[in-house]
């Protein structure tokens, strides 16, 4: 049973069967939002998806950054991420179309960020998130 369904542009419906959120900068004690930082987040989220289902394959929706003001420090100008990351696993029917649909299905684990703890549904997720090529990018997989 999925958590909820997300359509795409393409038109293709996605069943989400997990999700998990953290705060994007959750846990951070000393420095700044900046790119070395916000860099390791996101390879850290990639990396984290990749061990936690191996067989699946991991898509980064690339995150909008923000340049909120003039400070520069040590490690470059302050750059801001969505204060939400996200990582999904979505799957929906099989990519070959000679597969049979009860039988196979296509899965992709899909990392984005968001500015809340919502929950996408329908054709209200992020837009960035509803333009993933699915087809490109998930991969098929026998029940």
């Amino acid at each position: 049973m999925s958590l909820t369904h997300v359509v795409l542009t393409s038109g293709r419906s996605l069943d989400l069967s997990e999700l998990r959120f953290s705060s994007t900068y959750g846990g951070m004690l000393e420095g700044y939002p900046c790119k070395p930082v916000n860099d390791m987040k996101i390879k850290g989220l990639v990396r984290t998806a990749e061990q936690a289902a191996p067989s699946i394959p991991v898509h980064l929706v690339p995150p909008p950054r923000e340049y909120p003001d003039q400070y520069s420090g040590a490690f470059g100008p302050v750059e801001v991420l969505p204060t939400v990351a996200c990582v999904g696993d979505f799957h929906s029917t099989p990519l070959d179309r000679d597969l049979d649909p009860v039988l196979y299905r296509s899965a992709l684990t899909i990392i984005w960020f968001q500015p809340t703890p919502y929950v996408p549904s329908g054709c209200d997720a992020e837009e960035a998130l509803r333009e993933v090529p699915w087809e490109e990018l998930a991969r098929d997989y026998e029940l």
